[in-house]
């Protein structure tokens, strides 16, 4: 043995991304540790979910690099900035899985169809083969007896733990939440909080999470990364980010949490 720390599974250096006159990731260095979890707070525009769509690629960067587990997802540089082509691009994203605020499944399918669709035709699994992945994946967040319901007899909570299992179903190596609980009725955040737990608990998947619930960000999380203005402000473990912040923009915004609530 080397010694030598293992890289990380995410990195960003510089990262800049502007949307018009605004600089919403003002150049942000992040690194996220393999099977490490990750929560990202912050005010709204701080630039917590345009990191995630940054690393799905689903947004381009003015400037900086970002690598997943090694390898730079824009490579080149076209026009002056970074490029990539669209079959790098799916290389990458294959490593990398996203559950959305607004689940975004596929309103004519069955639940077992929206787990496997993307097995089937991306990964080139045999539909039996997708299916039973499916099945288990949907046991394990408490849906078995929903395979041949659609997404309109479902309620919001189980909408997304179906986006879960079909996150799940491509085998990232990565997992990014974008404030998952948000579009949900207060008493259905618990159950989906309750599956992003146990995933937690019972894999070593690197987890990326943005949310708004601190409590769950403190139970979860290995370490909480403060963001503001684009940049990361403090970061640490969730004890000392929420006990004892050094910044006050930190304490700032925790104060405003915990009054709202």
């Amino acid at each position: 043995m080397s010694g030598r720390p293992e890289r990380p599974v995410i990195r960003l250096e510089g990262v800049v991304k502007r949307f018009g006159e605004l600089r919403v990731l003002d150049g942000l260095d992040l690194e996220v540790a393999r099977s490490e979890r990750v929560a990202l707070i912050g005010p709204s525009g701080s630039g917590k979910s345009t990191i995630l769509r940054v690393l799905m690629a689903f947004e381009t960067i003015d400037a900086g690099r970002v690598e997943i587990d090694g390898v730079d997802l824009w490579p080149a540089r076209r026009n002056g900035g970074p490029w990539a082509d669209e079959a790098h691009l799916r290389r990458c994203r294959a490593k990398v899985g996203m559950v959305f605020q607004h689940f975004n499944l596929f309103p004519h399918m069955s639940v077992l169809r929206n787990v496997t669709e993307a097995p089937v035709q991306v990964l080139g699994l045999r539909r039996r083969e997708a299916d039973e992945r499916a099945r288990e994946l949907l046991d394990r967040v408490g849906l078995a007896d929903k395979v041949d319901a659609h997404p309109v007899q479902l309620s919001g909570g189980q909408k997304q733990r179906v986006a879960i299992a079909r996150a799940l179903a491509m085998e990232p190596e990565v997992m990014l939440f974008d404030e998952v609980t948000s579009a949900l009725d207060p008493e259905l955040v618990g159950e989906v909080l309750a599956v992003l737990r146990r995933l937690a608990r019972e894999s070593r998947m690197t987890m990326l999470i943005v949310t708004h619930q601190m409590h769950f960000a403190r139970d979860i999380a290995d370490r909480v990364v403060f963001l503001d203005g684009g940049r990361v402000v403090e970061q640490g473990p969730p004890e000392e980010i929420f006990s004892r912040p050094r910044h006050e923009r930190t304490r700032a915004f925790l104060q405003r949490l915990l009054e709202a609530e």
